[in-house]
C-alpha cells in the first residue's frame, strides 16, 4: 500500500541517502532504512459528489502547522463510567445475570458519584479545590436525583452541565489533557485518604455488586478473568469512545501496566463499602454458592480431592461457627466488614485435611502405608497417589501460566503521549518495535501473541478424557483414615498440631508465614502452596487466613509456650514413617521404601 503513494517520490534520504519510503499513520513520509521521518506528506484526494458538481481537494506536500485535534469535553468520572460499562458488558457475556449490571452495579456508581459530589447532588464540588468530605448533609439530595436506568449506562450520564460550569470556572486545565478536570483529580488523589475512584476501584466496585447479585463469582475468579483478558482492566482506556481524547496527564490515573493483588482489591472494596454506607446486604444462606458450604464443594473438585471430605469440612465449619449466615452476610451492625468467601473456604479445608491426615510429615504417609495395606480393589483413596497426581498436575499449570505471562502483549495499541513533541518518538520507537515483531513471527512460524484460554472457574480438569490433567479421585473413599480418625473435633485430637495462635495487631504484627515457613512440616507448606494457585495468591496471606480460623475453631484452647503443638507418637512410629517416605523440599518425587 506504501507504495502506491511513495512510487513517484525519489529523493534520496538525508540521513542514509536510500530511496525506500513509506508512509506513516499522520500520513507523513518515512525512511524505511533509518526511520526517518520528514516533513512530506501523500496526497490525498477527497471526491465530495453534490447534485452538478464535483469538487476534488489536494493536501499540499509541503510543510503545515496542524491545529490539534480536541474532542468533547469530559470529566474523569465519565471516563470511569464507560469503562465500567465495558467491564459489565464483559461479565454479562460470560454469563452473569443481567441483574447484576441494570440494578446493582449502576445504582452503587450513582450512589457514588453523589457522596463524592460529582453528580446527582445539588452542591457539586468546585474544580479548583475537588475536595471530598462526608456528605451527610446531601442524603436529602440524593433522594431528590433521578434514578439511573440501563439505558444510562449503555451512553453516558447526563454530566454535561457540570462540565460546562467546570470548564467556565477552570484555568488549569493543560492543553495536553484531554479532560476537565485531571490537575485537581490528580492532587486530590496523592492525599490520604482519597476516594476518587481509580482502576483498582473499578474492580473493588464490580466485586461488591457481584457480592450484592449472589453471582458465584468470588474475588479470585474476577482477578482471574482480568489477567486472562476475559474483562478489559489494562489497556482498557482504549475502548473509551473517540471523542473523549486523553493525552498529557491523563495517563496517569488510567494507564495501568499490572492486575492488583487479591488483597489490594479486598482493601479498596473494604474501603468503598464504608464511604458508600451500604445497607445490609442480601443474606447469604447455606443455599448460595458463595457460603463455604457450598463453595467448599467447588475448591474440593478443583483440587482433585474426594466427595466424602465434603461432610467433614461442613462439620468443621459448624464447629468453627462458620455456618452461620449473619457471619457471610454484609450488614452495618452484624458483619460491618467484607468476608473473604474464598479465602476463608479454602482455610476451612486445608483444617480439615490436618485433622483428618496430620499433615506433620509422619502421620500422612503412615496412613498412606495403612491404605495401601487395606485396600485390594483400588477404591480408597491413598494420600501418597492424591500427592504425586497434583505434583506433576500443578508443574505443568504453573509452567504453562509462566509461558502465558511472557508471551502476553502488555503494550498497548494506542498509546498516551506524556506531550506532544514525544509523540513522533513513540510512534517511530512503536513502528520499530512491530517491524521487529513481525520479523521474530516469520522466523518462528507461530504468532507472539497468545491467545486469552477459554474463562472456566476451576484450573484443573479431571477424568479419563483426552486433555485432562489426570485421573478423576472424587469417588474414592475415606474407610482407611476414618477408622484412625472418628472426631473431627481440634481439642480432643491429640495428633493436631498448631503454632501459637494469640491474637496480634495486624499494623504492628509481621507475618507470620516468613517466621514459621522454615519450621512448618513440609506436607502442610505444600498444601499451602497448592491452593494459593488455585486462589491465585500469596501463601502468606493464606496461611494468616488459616491461623483465624484456628483461633476460631480451638477458641481459648491454645499453647502457652508459643511452640508448635503435636501430638506424642512413639519413636519407633516416627522413625519408621522418615524411613519409608520423605517429603521433598523443592517438588521432587517420594522416596519410598
Amino acid at each position: 500500500m506504501d507504495d502506491e503513494h511513495t512510487a513517484w517520490y525519489k529523493e534520496p534520504c538525508a540521513q542514509c541517502s536510500a530511496v525506500d519510503w513509506g508512509v506513516s499513520d499522520e500520513g507523513r513520509f518515512y525512511c524505511r532504512s533509518c526511520h526517518n521521518v520528514i516533513e512530506r506528506t501523500k496526497e490525498v484526494v477527497e471526491t465530495t459528489y453534490t447534485p452538478g458538481s464535483t469538487r476534488v481537494s489536494t493536501i499540499g506536500r509541503g510543510a503545515r502547522t496542524k491545529r490539534p485535534e480536541r474532542g468533547h469535553l469530559w470529566m474523569v468520572c465519565e471516563a470511569f463510567q464507560f469503562i465500567l460499562r465495558n467491564q459489565a458488558n464483559a461479565l454479562l457475556r460470560l454469563g452473569v445475570s443481567p441483574h447484576f449490571k441494570d440494578d446493582v452495579l449502576c445504582q452503587l456508581w450513582r450512589l457514588y458519584v453523589q457522596k463524592s459530589r460529582q453528580a446527582y447532588t445539588n452542591n457539586p464540588v468546585r474544580i479548583s479545590k475537588f475536595k471530598l468530605r462526608n456528605l451527610d448533609s446531601d442524603s436529602d439530595s440524593a433522594a431528590r436525583s433521578p434514578a439511573i436506568s440501563a439505558s444510562d449506562t449503555d451512553g453516558e450520564t447526563n454530566l454535561s452541565s457540570s462540565v460546562g460550569s467546570h470548564a467556565e470556572s477552570s484555568s488549569d486545565w493543560s492543553q495536553g489533557s484531554g479532560s476537565v478536570d485531571i490537575v485537581s483529580y490528580l492532587t486530590t488523589r496523592l492525599k490520604r485518604g482519597s476516594v476518587l475512584m481509580s482502576m483498582k476501584k473499578t474492580l473493588a466496585l464490580i466485586h461488591l455488586a457481584l457480592v450484592w447479585s449472589h453471582e458465584p463469582l468470588t474475588l479470585s475468579d474476577l482477578l482471574r478473568l482480568v489477567k486472562e483478558g476475559h474483562v478489559p482492566y489494562v489497556n482498557a482506556y482504549e475502548e473509551l469512545p473517540e471523542e473523549m481524547k486523553l493525552d498529557g496527564r491523563d495517563g496517569l490515573v488510567f494507564k495501568v501496566e499490572s492486575v492488583p493483588s487479591h488483597q489490594v482489591v479486598h482493601k479498596e472494596a473494604q474501603s468503598l463499602l464504608l464511604f458508600l454506607q451500604l445497607p445490609a446486604f442480601p443474606p447469604i444462606n447455606q443455599q448460595s454458592l458463595l457460603h463455604p458450604a457450598l463453595l467448599s464443594l467447588r475448591y474440593l473438585t478443583d483440587a482433585n480431592l474426594p466427595d466424602e471430605l465434603h461432610p467433614w469440612v461442613c462439620k468443621l465449619m459448624e464447629c468453627a461457627g462458620m455456618a452461620d449466615q449473619k457471619l457471610h452476610t454484609i450488614d452495618p451492625v452484624s458483619c460491618p466488614s467484607l468476608p473473604l468467601y474464598d479465602v476463608q473456604t479454602v482455610a476451612l479445608i486445608i483444617i480439615t485435611m490436618k485433622v483428618l491426615f496430620g499433615l506433620d510429615d509422619l502421620t500422612e504417609w503412615d496412613l498412606s502405608n495403612k491404605v495401601a495395606d487395606l485396600d485390594d480393589s483400588g477404591n480408597m483413596f491413598n494420600l501418597r497417589r492424591w500427592y504425586r497426581l497434583m505434583q506433576a498436575a500443578l508443574i505443568r499449570a504453573q509452567q504453562r501460566r509462566d509461558q502465558d505471562v511472557a508471551r502476553k502483549q502488555w503494550k498497548p495499541k494506542k498509546p498516551l503521549y506524556p506531550s506532544r513533541k514525544e509523540k513522533y518518538v513513540i510512534m517511530k520507537k512503536k513502528r520499530t518495535a512491530e517491524q521487529v515483531q513481525a520479523c521474530f513471527e516469520k522466523l518462528s512460524s507461530c504468532p507472539v501473541a497468545v491467545q486469552p484460554p477459554d474463562p472456566s472457574s476451576f484450573r484443573f480438569c479431571w477424568g479419563d478424557e483426552e486433555g485432562a490433567d489426570g485421573p478423576s479421585l472424587h469417588h474414592k473413599r475415606l474407610d482407611g483414615v476414618l477408622t484412625r480418625k472418628q472426631n473431627i473435633s481440634t481439642a480432643s485430637n491429640s495428633t493436631y498440631w498448631h503454632p501459637a495462635l494469640r491474637p496480634c495487631d495486624p499494623r504492628k504484627c509481621k507475618s507470620h508465614y516468613s517466621e514459621m515457613e522454615a519450621t512448618l512440616p513440609r506436607s502442610f507448606v505444600w498444601l499451602l502452596q497448592l491452593f494459593s494457585f488455585l486462589l491465585d495468591v500469596k501463601p502468606a496471606y493464606l496461611y494468616e487466613e488459616v491461623l483465624r480460623m484456628e483461633r476460631r475453631v480451638l477458641g481459648s484452647k491454645t499453647p502457652r509456650d508459643g511452640q508448635v503443638r503435636r501430638g506424642k507418637r512413639s519413636r519407633s512410629s516416627r522413625s519408621r514413617s522418615r524411613r519409608e517416605t520423605r517429603m521433598p523440599q523443592r517438588g521432587g518425587k517420594i522416596k519410598t521404601r
